[in-house]
This record gives C-alpha cells, structure tokens and sequence, in this order.
C-alpha cells in the first residue's frame, strides 16, 4: 500500500470517528469499502449487482438490488461475485444517531437484532427512490448548512423505517440449530474484539453479561447454548482469548505491563497479574524477560 493510500485512508477513518457518519457512491470508494475496519459503525448498503451475504450463521445470495443494514455488535462478510457492482454506504456510530430521542428504540428493531432481517430485495422503483435519499445525503455531508447533521440523521431513520415496511427476505441457508447459531455468533463477535490496535483503548466486552447484552439474548441462555455446543463455559472462552492477545502484546510490543493491563480491560495491573499467572503459572513480566 503506497504512502498516499495509507493517507486517503488515515483521513476517512478520523473523518468517520470526528463526526460518526460517513455516506458514499460505492464504485467511487472501492478501495475504502475493502479495507474499512465496520467493528464501531453500523451501515446502510444499497446495491446492485451479484452478492452473497453472511450475515451471523445465515447466507444470501441475490443478483440484483438489494438493501442491507449491518450491525457492529453481529459479525457479517460480503463477497461481491458480478464484475460490475454499484450502490451506495452510509457508515454511522452509535452515538450519532442516539443524539435524538426516537433512535434508541429504532436500533432495538429487528434490522439490528441477530434473529432479525437486514436484507431486503429492492426493486426498480424502490431503487430509485432510494438512490435519491442517498445522494441528498452525499450534498448535505459536503454542505455548509449548520443543521445538516440533524437533517441527515432524519435520511437515516427514513432508511429504517422504510425497510421496517418492506417484507424481509427469508431465502437464508438455515444449517444449525438455534444453539449453535448463537454460539457461533457469540464466538465471532468475540474474536472481533482484537487484535488490540492501541495502549490507549480498553477492551470494552470483558464478561458473559456484556456479550449477552451486545447479542440481545439473557445471559444465562448464552451460557447454556455455549457449553451445550463447546464443552466451555462462556467464561471460559473469553479468558482463554483474553490470555491469548495479553501473549502476543507481551511478545511483539514495546508497551508496559499496566499499559498491557488496560488495553485488556483490567482496572489494576494486580487483578492482570493474577489472571495470567492463574492460566500460566508464570507472570506476564517473566515472559517479557524470556523474550529479552
């Protein structure tokens, strides 16, 4: 990746986290879409062309225009299959769209739920219709008008609310049972949270109970569905991963123990201390030495 790219992209990604919205042309953005990290942003995707989704357990393949919402919290992929693939992004946080008080039961739908249905075949029509929100979007973002912020998080709920009254597509490859799905939903959403990027961030899901809240599901049936399906408690797993990624800071990077500690969501060195020691026997600073 040449120096220039490495800049282009530095810039979208503090433009996206300064103000939590981005939208744009996607066959203008290609390289952007390829590479952009969708771990902290919820997405809005319009497009045409020939597609297969994952989306948590479940696949879709369609050869058209199809609408998506993705969200940060359930892992997903997307691989394009047409050669010619057109349409339209919009990237946003959390905390953009919570600025209003309506949005907070708008995000509780069912476009953003695991059980829920965030793919919707579009038709000509509808395209259309669509196609012009977004590029209404695309002049207020590069608009100096003072409440384009506001008017923009008004295109975003038209978005919701017009695939709230569309009927979902149910064509989904459905090979698991309930159990399974959610524990590999569970399993992918975990592995998402690393590598860890920065000494300055903490890991933000440390528990069953903060996993159980991102997936929408009571904690104790997470726990059930894990153990039912790995042999491990949920617990289990998370330390496992946790202890894991603390290895590989400890090995390839030049930052501290506490500052190791913290990245990982420990709120004293002492309480990381301990942990590792528990899983290994040893001390975190001990493998550090033996990599002297």
């Amino acid at each position: 990746m040449t120096e220039k790219t490495q800049r282009s992209l530095s810039d979208f990604n503090n433009e996206l986290k300064l103000k939590g919205f981005k939208v744009f042309q996607i066959e203008k953005d290609g390289n952007a879409t390829k590479i952009y990290s969708r771990k902290d942003f919820y997405k809005i995707c319009l497009t045409t062309g020939k597609s297969r989704i994952h989306y948590a357990d479940r696949s879709f393949d369609h050869d058209g225009t199809v609408l998506f919402f993705g969200n940060p919290h359930i892992p997903y992929s997307w691989e394009t299959i047409s050669r010619t693939y057109v349409g339209y992004t919009c990237l946003f946080s959390e905390e953009f769209l919570q600025l209003t008080e309506r949005s907070e039961s708008v995000l509780q739908s069912p476009l953003f739920k695991i059980g829920g249905t965030p793919i919707f075949v579009i038709s000509e029509e509808q395209r259309a219709f669509l196609n012009r929100i977004f590029r209404k979007m695309i002049e207020e973002q590069q608009s100096d008008y003072i409440y384009k912020d506001e008017l923009i998080r008004n295109y975003i709920h038209l978005f919701i609310h017009e695939a709230l009254k569309l009927q979902p597509s149910e064509i989904y490859d459905k090979r698991q049972n309930a159990a399974s799905r959610l524990t590999s939903v569970f399993l992918e959403l975990l592995e998402r949270q690393f590598p860890i990027e920065s000494a300055m961030d903490s890991l933000q899901l440390r528990s069953p109970q903060d996993y159980a809240k991102h997936l929408s599901v009571h904690v104790n049936h997470l726990n059930r569905a894990v153990k039912e399906v790995t042999g491990k408690t949920t617990s289990l797993h998370i330390s496992e991963r946790i202890y894991r990624e603390a290895n590989a800071l400890l090995q390839h990077t030049n930052w501290n123990v506490s500052e190791i500690a913290f990245s990982l969501g420990f709120e004293y060195p002492t309480y990381f201390n301990n942990f590792f020691k528990k899983l290994s026997g040893t001390t975190p600073s001990s493998i550090r030495m033996a990599e002297v």
